[in-house]
């Protein structure tokens, strides 16, 4: 059975994207309380909440933010991860005034590009954790 993890903040991530790695690293670096959790979306307790949340399995270019059980998907995941995070990465938030359908319009293109400007398969973005960072890992 599967844990509950509705108390949580977590990020999923395509586990074999250098960007979406880099993205991962980035936030661990900026976030010193602990505050997220990550899970690959090919992971199965990402394809787990994946399911939870009424999402496709197969949506691998789809950056996921769970908010205490409340999904959050592409531009809006983004903004909403900054928002947690401190001074001065917290004013992208202010970026969710600018409307969704555009906003995804240019995450979408990044999305749909991503393994050609970045890379895939991650062994040079491989990050090896700290037992402390390892735990953040569902």
């Amino acid at each position: 059975m599967m844990q509950n993890y509705n108390d949580k903040h977590i990020v999923l991530i395509d586990g074999v994207c250098h960007l979406c790695q880099g993205i991962t690293k980035w936030i661990i670096q900026r976030d010193p309380e602990g505050v997220f959790y990550f899970a690959s979306l090919q992971s199965e307790v990402g394809r787990h909440l994946l399911e939870q949340g009424g999402l496709s399995v197969d949506a691998l270019d789809t950056f996921v933010y769970i908010e205490k059980g409340i999904y959050h998907t592409r531009s809006t995941a983004a903004l909403k991860v900054a928002r947690r995070l401190k001074f001065p990465y917290f004013l992208a938030y202010g970026c969710i005034i600018v409307p969704k359908f555009i906003r995804d319009r240019v995450y979408n293109l990044v999305a749909r590009n991503r393994y050609r400007w970045f890379g895939r398969d991650g062994e040079d973005a491989c990050m090896l954790p700290t037992p402390e960072i390892r735990e953040r890992f569902l």
